[in-house]
């Protein structure tokens, strides 16, 4: 459904009313774009998967850690390079075929900026991180997360005080999977991985701290 904006042209955006009159017609279809960023991420996580089940230096990893892992990488690539691209060339959407963003206000920009300049590098480096067993592996799986569920709640808290604005409120794709669905992930999972690395580094203070008594003891 196209709609006319203020300046008389013509575009699919939400609200009906904004201002694009740099606007040029995308010449690639929803499914078009969501099939190369499903086929890329597939690709990123099943690289992981079959590197993270190697025997070498890692050890053998659970399946969640596997899965931890994976998810991480495919961050690396959405953040990095997705959210990346949109950070540098957001002032050009509006005239780039390419496009996959709402025209973006001052918060959308920083957040995203943010995210890809942090959390993208990050990811990567988390990721390095469990391959070689760094000691600091599940630091950097606390800080990433909290970022990335604190980035969420932001998002979705803005977009209800702004009324939904941005999308046509209850439809199915545009709604319900683009904007609840893909962007809940970034709230489930980290949630998830936080309790994770909350778990393992209690745990690893526990051990340090049993340590250190009894060498107290000792002496």
């Amino acid at each position: 459904m196209m709609a006319t904006s203020a300046t008389g042209v013509l575009h699919p955006y939400w609200p009906r009313n904004l201002s694009i009159p740099s606007y040029v017609a995308n010449d690639r279809s929803m499914s078009e774009i969501l099939v190369f960023l499903f086929s890329v991420s597939g690709v990123f996580l099943l690289v992981t998967w079959l590197v993270t089940g190697l025997k070498g230096a890692t050890g053998r990893m659970t399946t969640w850690r596997r899965l931890a892992v994976c998810w991480l990488a495919v961050c690396g690539f959405i953040h990095g390079v997705i959210e990346g691209w949109f950070s540098l060339y957001y002032h050009i959407i509006p005239a780039d075929q390419k496009k996959q963003f709402k025209k973006a206000d001052n918060f959308t920009v920083c957040m995203e900026t943010v995210t890809a300049w942090i959390w993208g590098p990050f990811s990567f480096w988390a990721v390095f991180a469990f391959l070689t067993n760094k000691p600091y592996r599940f630091v950097l799986q606390l800080i990433i997360s909290l970022g990335q569920l604190y980035g969420a709640v932001l998002y979705f808290y803005t977009e209800h005080r702004d009324g939904y604005a941005h999308s046509e409120l209850g439809h199915p794709i545009y709604f319900w999977f683009y904007f609840v669905f893909l962007n809940m992930l970034w709230i489930v999972i980290p949630l998830l991985l936080i309790v994770d690395a909350w778990r393992q580094l209690s745990a690893a203070q526990t051990h340090s701290d049993a340590s250190k008594a009894h060498k107290s003891k000792r002496n």
